[in-house]
């Protein structure tokens, strides 16, 4: 458990650093922007902070959680060994449950994969199985209660937080485009300003959902500082007109060196066009 722990927290802390801009690209298993996609999604950051770090502060706790039951074990210390299982079983279980639920988010309405947080998952639900079989437990039927009201709190608890996060648009007024909720890095917010000194635009339309996809790849302070063009005759100043004599056809759509370009592009592959190397 100490051992998977570790690797749990490695992996956490090294997407937390990332996302706090102190770390350069990671290499995605798989291939694409899908890690991207996922981590700066408005699911992957959490009271301002990334989710990822949250990750890791529960991957820090099994991993002390551990070390202290080999200390105990060679102590025979049998009360407080009792408890640091059952901090063992409750931690993992949760964290096991908000897995599975961000999976379901990353492959049901993100529609995208991520290595990083497959691994994470797996992580989480290895190390529920291995505090359920190390330890020889004596009321199981309180271990039974016990995991499913633990169970219940964090799942209803995690769907209420994944259902706010993934209807942000409640209370926004007609023409308002979706408000983006995913935080930042540095890296992203010096991309946007490298793109509107180029004279890039991007064009959108508020009710438009690969918009509001875009701008959760840049986050909040990043979309801010583009050079967006509102398309939607009803849209909060609306530049229809302009659009029209670009024949925009599909949102969003970027002007890059005079040529249209259209889809929810990579921030790798609009940094490549505007010769920006700090990804």
């Amino acid at each position: 458990m100490a051992v998977l722990a570790s690797i749990g927290a490695v992996d956490t802390g090294l997407i937390t650093l990332k996302r706090w801009g102190l770390l350069g690209p990671l290499l995605c298993p798989g291939g694409g922007d899908g890690c991207d996609k996922v981590l700066s999604s408005a699911w992957g950051s959490l009271f301002g902070q990334p989710l990822s770090l949250f990750g890791f502060l529960a991957y820090a706790w099994v991993l002390l959680l551990s070390v202290l039951l080999l200390v105990l074990r060679a102590d025979g210390r049998g009360p407080l060994l009792q408890r640091c299982w059952w901090g063992l079983f409750l931690t993992t279980l949760g964290m096991s449950v908000f897995s599975l639920l961000l999976m379901e988010v990353m492959v049901f309405r993100i529609q995208a994969f991520c290595a990083f947080c497959l691994m994470s998952a797996l992580l989480s639900l290895a190390l529920l199985v291995l505090s359920l079989i190390g330890n020889d437990w004596e009321d199981r039927g309180q271990l039974a209660f016990s995991g499913v009201m633990v169970g219940l709190l964090v799942l209803l608890s995690g769907l209420a937080w994944a259902t706010a996060v993934g209807n942000p648009a409640v209370g926004v007024g007609r023409g308002v485009p979706t408000p983006v909720r995913s935080a930042s890095t540095p890296a992203t917010i010096q991309l946007a300003e490298k793109l509107t000194a180029s004279g890039v635009k991007m064009y959108t339309a508020y009710w438009c959902p690969h918009c509001h996809e875009q701008k959760e790849l840049f986050g909040k302070e990043a979309t801010a500082r583009l050079t967006i063009i509102e398309c939607a005759p009803d849209g909060l100043r609306s530049q229809a007109a302009l659009c029209a004599s670009k024949k925009i056809e599909g949102y969003p759509s970027w002007e890059i060196a005079g040529r249209i370009e259209s889809g929810v592009k990579p921030l790798l592959w609009l940094a490549d066009k505007v010769g920006f190397k700090g990804l």
